[in-house]
């Protein structure tokens, strides 16, 4: 995807904030959550109020959301309740007939399978997911000021490869943790990753 124009500052320039959703009880236990509507845990609506102070008082252009409750819940705890609006391109990828399962499970069936090389049965594959992630960054791109948007492990990690022109396939670089703080931004005119999987409780 093409950059802004060179003459810009990169302070000038939107970036794109991205929030994973807090826990919930398929994250916590490795099951792959696509499209099914899973609500946050206790623990998860704690890690959601706990971006809320990291967050005030920053000027967004824009929040947006993927519309599954999750990640559209731990925005409004955040204190985004009165302006995120729903995006469809941001629901996580679909996972078909591979949803609910743990990655254990599927190699039971599948051995070395990985999400990043043989995708999924029945489901979007790694391209289509691609291609709603493009369409978030050229949104985001377009708008005066930064955007933040809420959403999920795997369509975020592909999301960050995108923008800094990787591969989809990429992604898997990019390990991401529940409710956790990252910035997609710029050196001049160049796309980077100007910060990753930044969340309280890290190590």
């Amino acid at each position: 995807m093409s950059g802004q124009p060179s003459d810009r500052d990169d302070r000038d320039r939107p970036r794109l904030w991205v929030i994973r959703h807090g826990e919930t009880a398929w994250s916590a236990s490795g099951r792959h959550t696509g499209w099914t509507d899973i609500e946050l845990t206790d623990a998860g609506r704690d890690q959601a109020r706990s971006l809320g102070p990291r967050l005030a008082g920053l000027p967004f252009g824009a929040v947006i959301s993927s519309p599954l409750s999750r990640a559209l819940e731990t925005a409004r705890i955040a204190g985004f309740g009165d302006r995120v609006t729903t995006d469809e391109d941001l629901r996580e990828w679909d996972y078909g007939t591979d949803e609910g399962r743990t990655t254990a499970e599927i190699r039971a069936e599948r051995p070395d399978w990985s999400i990043w090389r043989q995708g999924v049965v029945d489901g979007e594959t790694i391209g289509e997911v691609a291609a709603r992630a493009d369409r978030v960054i050229a949104g985001a791109r377009s708008r005066s000021g930064d955007t933040l948007c809420f959403a999920h492990g795997h369509v975020l990690r592909i999301l960050a490869a995108r923008w800094v022109g990787l591969a989809p396939a990429d992604g898997a670089r990019f390990a991401l943790a529940t409710a956790t703080i990252s910035i997609l931004g710029w050196e001049r005119e160049t796309p980077v990753i100007a910060r990753w999987n930044d969340g309280l409780d890290l190590d």
